[in-house]
């Protein structure tokens, strides 16, 4: 474990097992110097153990780092739960999780992520308090796309101000993925002004934005070559790599996607083509600043503002990058280090 290529001095790494209710899951807690380690429990069929070793470690890192930068009080950490196939996860598999969770003593705090929903962090909180993300019926604050993508439009709007000195009326941008996230923040970006192209997978999603936000569609495969101001990528991770970034011509990348850059050479090459780069865990953190409101009982105004320095802190970001010629994720790195680490 010690020698894994994604092991960064990790606090702790638990594994789990219950098989009464087929628990078999990993909690990768990365850091708790601002708090107690945040991050979603992620089930998914991995094809092996070591490939969900590499997903916790991996994304329980990046939550300190995304955790530090919104300044919020909290760590990094991640559940993963390895299942059969997808859906199989059972009212039992949650329950013996939370109980799991309990035993960490406050250090972790689970919520819901790909695999996982609002109504299984329900059967969590019966075992631990230690549990947010969860649906309104049960006191929780509901679905966090909405925030998240509130986030990512100041922060596109930041990244428009940086390269273009303007707002987003007129400006064209190219919407990746109509998912949550992606469909409202095209939202945001039409009632700002803004010219929307976008491509999704459903038919029907881009259907319904060319309607409501007088969009033009192109094709999935298309949509990274366009010829626009600003690139929103909001779909699948990794998805600026060695293939797209030559292909794309914009001036700037601002999207809500999780671990855009395939490699961290690819945010090195985004910035030799001249390309501003919205470090994705900056612009993104919205929906985790709700989950830490709901967690420490903040009122809606305070998750509000919380949301809106996103825009703000991209700035301050972009102005350090370009000041010092340094890749934008080189200066949020620093930045988030500066908060969570005490050499």
């Amino acid at each position: 474990m010690f020698d894994h290529p994604s092991f960064d001095n990790h606090e702790r790494v638990v594994f789990a097992t219950h098989p009464a209710s087929g628990l078999n899951a990993i909690v990768a807690i990365h850091d708790t110097t601002r708090g107690p380690a945040l991050g979603g429990c992620r089930v998914w069929p991995y094809e092996s153990d070591a490939a969900a070793v590499t997903d916790a470690l991996r994304l329980s890192r990046g939550m300190t780092y995304k955790s530090a930068m919104a300044e919020l009080p909290l760590g990094g950490g991640k559940t993963v739960v390895v299942v059969p196939r997808r859906g199989a996860a059972s009212r039992e598999l949650f329950r013996a999780l939370g109980r799991v969770v309990e035993e960490l003593s406050g250090t972790y705090v689970v919520a819901e992520d790909v695999g996982s929903s609002p109504a299984d962090m329900s059967e969590v909180r019966i075992e631990t308090r230690h549990v947010t993300g969860l649906d309104t019926a049960a006191g929780g604050t509901g679905d966090p796309s909405p925030n998240t993508a509130y986030g990512v439009f100041m922060g596109v709007r930041a990244t428009a101000k940086t390269a273009f000195g303007s707002d987003l009326s007129g400006v064209h941008v190219a919407v990746q993925g109509l998912g949550n996230v992606g469909f409202n923040l095209a939202r945001h970006l039409h009632a700002a002004g803004a010219r929307l192209t976008v491509a999704d997978i459903s038919e029907e999603r881009v259907a319904a934005a060319c309607e409501a936000f007088e969009a033009r569609a192109v094709a999935p495969d298309e949509i990274a070559g366009l010829s626009a101001d600003i690139f929103s990528p909001n779909a699948l991770g990794a998805g600026l790599n060695a293939d797209t970034i030559p292909r794309l011509k914009v001036a700037a990348v601002a999207g809500g996607a999780n671990n855009q850059l395939a490699t961290t050479e690819d945010g090195l090459a985004l910035h030799r083509r001249g390309i501003l780069y919205a470090p994705d865990y900056v612009i993104n953190a919205g929906g985790v600043i709700q989950m830490c409101g709901e967690y420490y009982g903040w009122i809606v105004d305070e998750v509000e503002q919380r949301v809106e320095a996103i825009g703000p802190r991209l700035e301050t970001v972009f102005a350090e990058a370009m000041g010092s010629d340094t890749p934008p994720g080189v200066i949020a790195d620093r930045m988030a280090e500066a908060r969570f680490r005490h050499d």
